[in-house]
């Protein structure tokens, strides 16, 4: 099996929209010229797996604490509104 060229890669990138810049798509090729293909994945997931993604976390603690972030904005405004007219105009008036 051949590997792919520029050429190839290139096609199927504008296929889907995407256009290549020749010079990072030459440096990608020649980077993985003679790479197992099985190992280079191995090896990404591995990467990726040591990366901390915080991602269940981080969704959770958002809507748990976000209601209440939101309300204390609503009650401010509201502060403000009322102290407009306690002094016995408007802005509109």
């Amino acid at each position: 099996m051949n590997p792919p060229s520029s050429a190839d890669i290139k096609a199927v990138l504008s296929s889907v929209g995407i256009d290549a810049e020749g010079d990072r798509l030459e440096k990608v090729v020649s980077e993985l010229q003679g790479k197992d293909l099985n190992e280079l994945i191995a090896e990404g997931s591995t990467k990726l797996a040591s990366v901390p993604s915080g991602g269940a976390a981080a969704a959770a603690a958002p809507a748990g604490g976000a209601a209440p972030a939101e309300e204390k904005k609503e009650e401010k405004e509201e502060e403000k509104e009322e102290s407009d007219e306690d002094m016995g105009f408007g802005l509109f008036d």
